[in-house]
């Protein structure tokens, strides 16, 4: 797959992933990121902006990586301690929120994120751009099945936080021990399933006009509040 931008190819370089070759526009001066592809003499090829416009669909900045594609953690992975933190994204679609998320989620130190197979986004280069490149530290997981994950987590001693317009201050309720916090879907919310299966629905008061929030920007409140708590 390709990713692109000077951010993610640092992420990518800092880190030293995988990369099998590198494409650079050919008025790059970047030099910092050139002599660290020098360095790791990887295989590059100069385009010009025509060409370079052809590999992607994105603002590119005049560098794109070739590099494997994306490699899903399992479930079992993100399970672990007494205050883990998971998040489940129920059906988000649009990839720059997917992006935003995974950014907020490695910030507030998320063990991982939950999305399902089917009317999902995936990872893809959109969605690592958006994230600045932090999927490459944060575990995220595709499921088949959201409500037998959430079945699977409450055995594991999980509880469940959905989020909703009508549900309960956000800030009134307990985040401590193992969490898991759910995004619904950017026009439709939680399925009706899911919400069933949560413990608790919190809620984002409002007072303005708007009704609702972007599903990024609502995700992040919460998930900074259960630090909050956890401080």
């Amino acid at each position: 797959m390709y990713v692109y931008g000077k951010n993610v190819a640092l992420e990518y370089l800092n880190n030293n992933r995988k990369i099998k070759k590198i494409f650079l526009q050919n008025n790059f001066n970047e030099f910092d990121i050139i002599n660290k592809i020098n360095k790791m003499n990887i295989k590059t090829q100069t385009l010009d902006k025509k060409d370079m416009d052809k590999k992607v669909n994105g603002l590119h900045q005049g560098i794109i990586l070739e590099v494997d594609d994306y490699k899903y953690s399992n479930l079992e992975d993100i399970i672990n301690d007494e205050e883990s933190l998971i998040v489940i994204l129920d059906h988000i679609e649009d990839p720059h929120n997917f992006g935003a998320i995974i950014r907020t989620c490695e910030a507030a130190g998320v063990n991982g994120i939950i999305i399902p197979m089917d009317r999902s986004v995936e990872v893809n280069a959109t969605v690592i751009k958006t994230s600045v490149g932090t999927t490459e530290k944060v575990k995220i997981v595709r499921v088949v099945n959201l409500n037998n994950t959430i079945k699977k987590l409450k055995d594991n001693g999980y509880w469940i936080f959905g989020t909703d317009m009508k549900g309960t201050d956000y800030t009134q309720l307990d985040y401590k021990g193992k969490t898991c916090i759910i995004c619904g879907n950017e026009g439709l919310g939680m399925s009706k399933l899911v919400r069933d299966n949560c413990d608790f629905i919190a809620s984002i008061p409002m007072k303005g006009e708007v009704n609702s929030l972007n599903a990024s920007v609502a995700t992040a409140i919460i998930l900074f509040e259960v630090i909050k708590q956890r401080r």
